[in-house]
């Protein structure tokens, strides 16, 4: 074989690839191999035709293509190794020549990875960032703690307050006309959520089982159904009942419940060092990030639009997961929604791009620095999750091959992190 890269321009060029006629003759052998098993001929069992018999009736040419089919892939790859490019996208193919006898010639225009020119990354200044446990902080933790282990009552005589739950039926209108999801049956709401427009929680609050109220509302200018964007609208709201969190007694007794500690100040202190430790990390990230973003930005990628493409079907599908865990299939939301395809595509694309821009930057520093991941870097992370799951390193070993043959993802997340380390390890804080 041989194979001959030319760039045509920036991010796209040419291979153009040549194998000789025996290649082609072994991939119309195979070809034959795979057809035969589907053609009837009178006299010859299916399958059982022999070649000549084959050609005469069908000729050799009716082989070509699933030759061709065979044939191409495997050369492709082969000849993108040799060449060292890197394709990030299906490649446009041309048959320059596939017939018997003589060589398989094709060209193939590629869309490869940029080259990207990295700016400064190391001395970066960032600025330093406190993350402190505050009495404040602690204090919301515990609050957070009671609320999640609070009894829940029903409140049969007295008025809504703020964090209720409530049961609610509403029927909402607009220039007087019902719209389309403005209604419902024993809707269940935490007064406080945020789930509704603004107002329309806030003026439910003093109601009475039984009561009846009307609200108005507005519809806000950025509001996902473009038709009620901005419009005023009207709910008549019919109350059915409410329940209501009560909340335990921070004390010996309640701690001992919740956990393994015997008393209230064992507990706090306890909470409280995990929380410094949130906080340490949460300080590491935030410098991560922040050097991360920097290093990008002083980079220089003419991005192939396909990248990006490539990178919002990604997005999109892990968006529709999310919904589906809802039980709301993509379709139905859009519809919801009045969302095109198309805008919600425009949505991620911003993130997109920034994602992938940080990829490449990433990439090209753990290049330019040596800070691939070995085999025993490797080793040592999978000994870290034998140790957490309390399993034997080759089981796990075994398990996250399934997930992730060739520890692929592993990789390169741990390609990133030693990335992003580096780059805040020789930066400055100020």
């Amino acid at each position: 074989m041989t194979a001959k890269w030319e760039k045509t321009g920036t991010n796209v060029g040419v291979l153009e690839v040549e194998l000789p006629s025996e290649e082609f003759g072994a991939a119309l052998d195979v070809a034959f191999k795979s057809v035969v098993k589907r053609v009837n001929v009178p006299g010859f069992r299916k399958g059982k035709v022999p070649r000549k018999i084959f050609e005469m009736k069908f000729g050799v040419e009716s082989l070509y293509q699933d030759a061709v089919d065979y044939l191409l892939p495997r050369a492709y790859d082969v000849a993108v190794k040799e060449t060292g490019i890197f394709p990030v996208d299906r490649p446009s193919v041309d048959y320059l020549q596939a017939e018997q006898g003589k060589p398989f010639v094709f060209k193939a225009t590629v869309v490869v990875k940029p080259e990207v020119t990295l700016g400064e990354y190391k001395g970066l200044e960032i600025e330093d960032k406190k993350f402190e446990v505050t009495d404040e902080s602690l204090q919301e933790e515990l609050d957070n703690i009671r609320s999640s282990h609070a009894q829940i009552e029903v409140v049969e005589d007295g008025e809504v307050e703020k964090g209720d739950t409530v049961s609610i039926d509403f029927r909402g209108t607009v220039d007087g006309e019902p719209f389309e999801g403005g209604e419902a049956e024993n809707f269940q709401l935490e007064i406080g959520s945020g789930m509704f427009i603004a107002g329309f929680e806030d003026q439910l609050i003093g109601m009475k089982p039984g009561e009846t109220r009307t609200i108005q509302v507005t519809f806000p200018e950025e509001y996902h159904v473009k038709s009620l964007a901005s419009k005023p609208a009207e709910f008549e709201v019919v109350l059915h009942d409410m329940k209501r969190k009560v909340l335990r007694e921070l004390n010996d007794e309640f701690v001992q419940e919740i956990s393994d500690f015997q008393t209230v100040d064992e507990f706090v202190a306890d909470l409280k060092e995990s929380l410094e430790k949130r906080a340490e990390a949460d300080r590491e990230r935030y410098l991560e990030d922040e050097a991360v973003t920097k290093a990008t930005e002083n980079a220089v990628i003419d991005l192939p639009e396909v990248m990006v493409e490539h990178e919002i079907d990604h997005q999109v599908d892990n968006f529709a997961r999310q919904l589906q865990y809802q039980q709301i299939p993509l379709d139905a939301y859009l519809e919801f929604t009045g969302t095109s395809m198309e805008e919600l595509r425009a949505q991620f694309k911003e993130g997109a791009e920034k994602r992938v821009r940080i990829e490449l930057v990433l990439e090209e520093i753990a290049k330019q620095e040596s800070l691939e991941p070995t085999p025993e870097d490797l080793q040592s992370e999978l000994a870290k999750i034998a140790e957490q799951a309390n399993m034997e390193i080759e089981r796990v070993q075994q398990l996250m091959n399934l997930r992730d043959p060739g520890l692929q993802n592993m990789r390169h997340d741990l390609r990133n992190s030693r990335v992003a380390k580096f780059l805040v390890e020789n930066s400055k804080l100020v």
